[in-house]
């Protein structure tokens, strides 16, 4: 999993069997001080994430699993909308 923040959709008319109705948002990986920390990913989101919000994000099977029954090919999902966070640094 990682922590990212949403920064587009992406329509898609046509899409592959299992993927109707389903949501695709391009997430830019942050570290814990909000900066850049990867590649961009598009993710499925089920739970309703919007531009600008903080999400979590799993990839592979993980991501798969969570469609149970279905066959989707997806490789990121996002699993949760972030209200806040605290890291503490020991010095």
């Amino acid at each position: 999993m990682f922590l990212g923040k949403v920064i587009g959709s992406v329509w898609s008319t046509q899409k592959e069997e299992g993927m109707e109705n389903l949501k695709l948002l391009v997430v830019q990986p942050i570290d814990w001080n909000d900066k850049e920390g990867g590649r961009t990913v598009i993710a499925a989101d089920r739970i309703g994430a919007g531009f600008g919000e903080k999400v979590i994000v799993s990839t592979g099977t993980s991501a798969r699993i969570i469609f149970q029954n279905k066959v989707v090919p997806i490789d990121a999902a996002i699993v949760g909308i972030v209200d806040s966070f605290e890291v503490t640094q020991e010095t």
